[in-house]
């Protein structure tokens, strides 16, 4: 079964293209993290709207307990930010409010770099980075990222297994020692693991200025297009918003 952070191709459902998804993303870093245009109204809908196209997406590639838990989580928390917050004051209104402001701000953006890590392959993010002409600066870091986080949860998995073998876990006898024999086995092998996703990006050619070839197919499709009108219309409203024809 694959992990919310490993690409499954076979269990993907709506294919879209990179490109599609970073942009997914960067509407949601500049709207939901950013907080642009959260004085318009419409802007404040249409990113409540864009929010939750990651949970969406997450079901289509039947990810279900996934897109079920986040998507419940997002609304439990918005929904405290809009009816609760304005009924609390003091201390109260401080913790609540700075979590809820929190939480729902990084949320969309977590859930759709997840649905990205898990949906797409390193090979048709690498095209889709030499389609858009990035430089090798940019895009040799990024497919390394793309193998990274995989392999630290896999990691932690096998460090959160071998430490149930030896009774160390919370709750039990040696629950003293729960950070320092998991947490630094963890920063050695990210370390380890960083350094060899490094050289074996080099070692298949990434850094040569030779242009790359792919055998993976991207390119735009209907649901590409529906996907980014979605994400567009929120820029669209904000432009609205701001020369004053929609409030």
């Amino acid at each position: 079964m694959a992990g919310l952070f490993t690409a499954d191709i076979e269990n993907r459902g709506l294919v879209l293209d990179p490109r599609t998804k970073l942009a997914v993303m960067i509407t949601l870093v500049v709207f939901a993290l950013g907080g642009a245009g959260s004085d318009i109204q419409a802007v404040r809908l249409a990113t409540i709207a864009v929010s939750a196209l990651p949970v969406v997406l997450l079901a289509t590639a039947r990810q279900w307990k996934k897109a079920a838990v986040f998507g419940l989580l997002y609304a439990v928390l918005k929904s405290a930010e809009l009816l609760l917050v304005p009924q609390l004051s003091g201390a109260a209104l401080s913790i609540v409010g700075l979590c809820c402001l929190i939480f729902v701000r990084l949320m969309p953006s977590l859930i759709m770099g997840a649905y990205m890590l898990s949906s797409t392959t390193v090979s048709e993010f690498i095209a889709a980075m030499h389609r858009m002409h990035v430089p090798q600066q940019i895009t040799i870091p990024m497919s390394v990222m793309f193998r990274f986080f995989p392999t630290v949860m896999e990691e932690f998995a096998a460090i959160n297994t071998a430490m149930r073998m030896r009774d160390i876990r919370m709750g039990g006898r040696n629950a003293g020692r729960l950070i320092e024999y998991r947490l630094v086995p963890l920063m050695v092998c990210s370390v380890n693991i960083g350094s060899e996703l490094s050289a074996a990006a080099l070692t298949r050619g990434l850094s040569t200025g030779i242009r790359r070839t792919n055998i993976c197919k991207i390119g735009f499709h209907v649901q590409d297009f529906a996907v980014a009108a979605v994400s567009g219309a929120v820029y669209i409203l904000w432009i609205l918003g701001m020369t004053g024809v929609v409030k």
